[in-house]
């Protein structure tokens, strides 16, 4: 099956190895099948298209961002349907929501339980899941001290990163 808007490109994420971007796209893509299915939800292609373009950058994408990338594809899309689509994406954990930026990245672990933990470089956009079992059991414990319970975590640093560093 022909991907459509997927280029193979070499991208450097911050932590510093070398990946083929289309690559990524792909596996991406296959989990999120595999997952649906084994869910049985549908991953129409409408949402499909929106995952895709979510994860074409590791720069997260705001709806209005991806509203215009399907507009490109000669559709006209309605902002409902793109924050339907996202919606979906996020019940299923398929893509992670950058509050502070009001944009998505996609989740490489879909169908794991983990908490959020991202580095957002302030001056590329480039935004890196963590997932670091004591931050999230630091936050847990000092939420419960103060008789807080926590249902749902997601941290968010900005800096730079190695490649912006330099």
């Amino acid at each position: 099956m022909e991907r459509v808007g997927v280029t193979a490109h070499q991208h450097q994420p911050s932590n510093g190895h070398r990946h083929d971007h289309a690559a990524c796209v792909h596996g991406a893509m296959d989990r999120a099948r595999d997952l649906c299915e084994a869910r049985g939800v549908k991953l129409t292609a409408q949402r499909a298209r929106v995952l895709e373009l979510v994860w074409s950058s590791h720069q997260p994408r705001g709806a209005y961002a991806i509203l215009e990338d399907l507009s490109k594809d000669g559709k006209r899309v309605a902002p409902l349907t793109v924050y339907r689509a996202l919606d979906f994406l996020l019940e299923q954990g398929l893509v992670h929501r950058i509050e502070s930026l009001n944009a998505f990245v996609g989740c490489p672990q879909p169908g794991t339980s983990h908490t959020g933990q991202f580095l957002v470089c302030e001056r590329c956009g480039e935004a890196t899941e963590l997932t670091d079992t004591t931050v999230r059991d630091t936050i847990t414990a000092a939420a419960a001290a103060q008789g807080f319970t926590v249902t749902r975590q997601t941290v968010e640093v900005t800096g730079l990163c190695p490649g912006c560093r330099g």
